[in-house]
């Protein structure tokens, strides 16, 4: 797979390329430049070419290439009768925290945030807690565990919106901070709703561990979400998983999308088994990729780019960019108008977000050097000022 290859998404109807002016290079929404896995353009033609497309039934097949795909990868024993479709991992969670709490309970996700967490739990009545996680001295981030409890137990919690990997810091949390957040959320009865759509853009370093395979009880009190959307560059197509273990939990969810959310439609799961099924040896390939590109901007990020700072991703695509020593008072702003490029706005994460853009690297690396370059250029031009 030529992953260098530019593919005009001018001529699409993507949200991402035609948002803003065409001198602008989009690096703000989630989903990369590459073409998707051919296995997953062939069945989609093949699928096309029966030329009927009533309502569809998910297939047994697909079924099994999830079970077998998380006893492969993550060692994690799933049943079919624990797994549920819908259209969008967004979707999920809303949903989710619907089906454990009432109105007037508190939902706890920790900040920087991908942004729906943010107005998922006030979009169903219930309050927000958000928990800041701590930022270190290289741009890392910690998860606040004292913070966490006693958030959790001033506020009567009763669901957690976990992101693992996270958006938009990259971290892969480790078996030992995922046994202290299960634990605590056990021993306060609060629910988790685990967002894994990165589980599988993990780069080679680094390990990624389901939440609820960490035992029995864990997965008993765990709605786990994922998705071959970013991970095989088909979100347009809308095709998400929930995996259930607890009977009761599961019966709570379907009630709350009974009549309200249906199932992905029929070639959003023709793509998704295609992509579970043929994909792997392509995705092996874009995180090489991906490698790559996350690699040059951890060294010529501070080379190129004076005072913005940059952890290195354990996952996703995405780079977490600390502008603050830079003294510009809105970035996102800036590089827009003076670079050119369009970020996703750091406040949108959380109001620990200030002061911080989000990059989207899954793009062809000439692309991505042009868009620091620029950048470079629009920072030495405020600094001569």
């Amino acid at each position: 797979m030529d992953f260098d290859r530019v593919v005009d998404r001018r001529q699409s109807d993507s949200i991402k390329w035609n948002y803003y002016d065409e001198d602008v290079t989009p690096m703000w929404i989630a989903d990369t430049d590459f073409e998707s896995p051919p296995c997953v353009i062939e069945a989609l033609h093949e699928r096309v070419s029966h030329g009927i497309f009533g309502y569809a039934k998910v297939a047994d097949s697909l079924y099994d290439v999830i079970i077998e795909r998380k006893k492969q990868r993550f060692n994690w024993d799933v049943s079919k009768p624990q797994i549920s479709f819908v259209p969008g991992i967004v979707t999920g969670f809303n949903l989710a925290i619907r089906a454990v709490c009432q109105p007037g309970d508190a939902v706890i996700y920790q900040t920087p945030a991908y942004p729906p967490f943010l107005s998922a739990p006030e979009s169903g009545g219930f309050r927000s807690v958000h928990n800041e996680m701590i930022q270190q001295a290289d741009g890392s981030y910690l998860i606040d565990f004292d913070s966490f409890e006693r958030q959790i137990v001033d506020n009567k919690v009763k669901a957690f919106i976990l992101c693992n990997p996270q958006n938009p810091t990259g971290r892969v949390f480790s078996r030992k901070e995922l046994e202290q957040l299960a634990e605590i959320c056990l021993r306060h009865h609060v629910v988790i709703c685990s967002d894994e759509i990165h589980c599988d853009i993990v780069y080679h370093e680094h390990t990624h561990i389901p939440i609820a395979s960490l035992s029995k009880e864990v997965s008993e009190n765990t709605l786990t979400f994922i998705a071959p959307s970013k991970t095989y560059n088909i979100a347009g197509l809308h095709a998400s998983v929930a995996i259930i273990q607890s009977e009761k939990l599961f019966t709570q969810f379907c009630r709350a999308r009974e009549g309200i959310v249906g199932n992905p439609g029929l070639l959003a799961l023709v793509a998704a088994e295609a992509a579970f099924r043929g994909g792997d040896d392509w995705l092996r390939q874009c995180i090489d990729y991906l490698t790559v590109n996350r690699d040059w901007l951890v060294e010529n990020v501070p080379r190129l780019l004076p005072g913005v700072k940059m952890a290195k991703p354990q996952a996703t695509f995405l780079g977490w960019l600390d502008c603050r020593e830079t003294g510009l008072t809105n970035p996102q702003k800036f590089f827009l108008e003076k670079a050119r490029i369009g970020f996703n706005e750091g406040s949108a994460f959380g109001s620990n977000g200030c002061g911080f853009v989000r990059l989207n690297f899954g793009t062809q690396k000439a692309i991505l050097e042009d868009a620091v370059r620029r950048m470079s250029g629009a920072l030495s031009v405020t600094r001569a000022c």
